[in-house]
């Protein structure tokens, strides 16, 4: 891409690229990122010099014209570098235009043609990524202060040492990716501009689907969840977490036995036994048909899609975290818990209150403090009917936004749970919900289909988009859960 620098910059450049090339070459044995590293530095410098030169031979043709011409007749060039401050940037204001190249950087925090690479560790350029990332976030076009603050969550919590998430937002939140994908996602591909292409084609470097594109950023539904709320309650109690691969390792250990020691005494061996629980990611995908007409209507149809994409998904997950059998889907919560010492066989075919307390009785204190309740709407309305009189205080209806509470805890709906009292059934969960974790992966992607065809294998009239996208649930300590069995 062409040098933009101003004159001075360009001067500060060279000196940089000099002093970088005297320090390789004082070196005794050049490596090979060294020797690349030369090479770049050398074609660097001849590109900037010559940048450096055009810019004088610019200035110097307007000061001869500025001479040789009335007033009137003069270039604007020539009028600019009279004021000082001439069009080609040869001699900036130097407040108003710092010469810095640090404080040119982010500019356009998608434009990563700027960035130097050289001598730099890979943990300053990740560095360097992930702010580039942030600035992305406070421009990208299309969203609100909600899906802002949601997407800086994000990156600031689980963007690793790779800088693949930030790597991910600056190239499908950018204004040419957002325009170029809402083309190709209204079959308007073939109206493409050059830049919104190239936009489009590193986004696609970075996921290995052989077709389709990822939404853009700021509607990526994982950030959309994040930030108005996730239909299925279980996901605001959850532990949740970004993964960048197909599995997500975490680590869990039992707490640090303390003791007290004589003064002089060897310390004791206290710690704790590490383990490594993961969650496997699967593939969910989702297809949303709509009519020729629907889209010719529909001015904001790429915004429309990808609020679909967000209900469609929630509504899966809302089902697969309760009773996801695990085997190419996440597993669900009472799935992961049957069988298991958390599962407490209560009562005969009915819900006693004793089973509700029994549940209480039944966490370990380290849990409980930070204890929610997990049922279906059916079954607190049996619970609430064990005390009529108000008198125990068992359910506790809070103001405003928050939960009921049973117990003192907080109480969370899942409709996707049992909502029978019968044999076998398992109908109520309590436990610190820390300890069930879903793992997303960001990136959804959207394949634009631009003719259905039915039985006969002719038109309907509709296109549609095919959407995948990755997660993963499991508990990584069954522990810290009772769940209610109905003996």
């Amino acid at each position: 891409m062409p040098v933009q620098l101003s004159h001075p910059q360009a001067v500060i450049r060279l000196t940089d690229i000099e002093a970088e090339l005297e320090r390789l070459q004082g070196l005794d044995k050049l490596s090979a990122e060294d020797e690349q590293s030369f090479d770049e530095l050398t074609r660097e410098f001849a590109e900037v010099d010559n940048h450096r030169r055009q810019l004088e031979r610019t200035a110097a043709l307007d000061r001869i014209r500025s001479v040789s011409s009335v007033s009137e007749r003069r270039p604007p060039a020539a009028l600019a570098l009279e004021r000082g401050s001439s069009a080609d940037g040869y001699d900036r204001d130097p407040i108003l235009n710092p010469d810095s190249i640090e404080d040119r950087r982010f500019r356009n925090p998608w434009d990563l043609g700027e960035m130097r690479t050289f001598s730099r560790s890979k943990g300053q350029i990740s560095e360097e990524l992930r702010s580039r990332a942030l600035c992305a976030v406070e421009r990208m076009s299309g969203a609100n202060d909600r899906v802002r603050a949601a997407a800086t969550q994000i990156l600031e919590r689980w963007d690793d040492g790779d800088s693949r998430i930030a790597r991910m937002c600056l190239a499908t939140s950018s204004p040419e990716y957002l325009r170029g994908w809402a083309k190709v996602a209204t079959g308007r591909g073939h109206m493409i501009a050059v830049e919104e292409q190239q936009a489009l084609e590193r986004a696609m470097s970075l996921t290995d689907s052989s077709g389709g594109y990822l939404v853009p950023f700021q509607l990526d539904p994982t950030v959309i969840i994040t930030a108005n709320g996730s239909l299925n309650q279980i996901r605001q109690i959850a532990r949740q977490v970004v993964a960048t691969g197909d599995v997500w390792n975490g680590v869990s250990a039992g707490s640090v036995s303390w003791s007290f020691a004589a003064e002089g005494t060897e310390a004791s061996d206290n710690a704790p036994t590490f383990a490594q629980p993961t969650v496997q990611l699967h593939k969910a995908q989702g297809f949303v048909p709509i009519s020729i007409e629907a889209m010719e209507d529909e001015p904001n149809a790429t915004q429309e899609v990808a609020r679909l994409l967000a209900f469609g998904r929630d509504e899966l997950e809302a089902t697969k975290f309760i009773n996801g059998s695990g085997s190419g889907e996440p597993y669900g919560i009472v799935t992961a818990l049957t069988g298991t010492a958390a599962e407490l066989t209560q009562g005969s075919n009915t819900l006693p209150l004793t089973s509700v307390y029994g549940l209480d009785n039944g966490l370990p204190a380290r849990y409980r403090m930070a204890a929610s309740w997990l049922g279906h709407r059916a079954i607190y309305n049996v619970v609430r009917q064990f005390d009529t009189a108000g008198g125990a205080g068992m359910w506790v209806q809070l103001q405003g936004d928050q939960p009921s509470q049973l117990l003192g805890r907080n109480t969370y709906e899942a409709e996707a749970m049992t909502s029978t009292v019968t044999t076998g059934s398992r109908n109520l969960i309590y436990g610190d919900f820390s300890n069930y974790v879903i793992a997303d992966r960001v990136g959804m992607t959207v394949e634009f289909i631009p003719h259905l065809v039915g039985a006969n294998r002719r038109p309907t009239g509709q296109r549609g988009w095919y959407a995948y996208y990755r997660v993963g649930a499991d508990t990584v300590n069954d522990g810290g859960f009772r769940m209610n069995k109905v003996g």
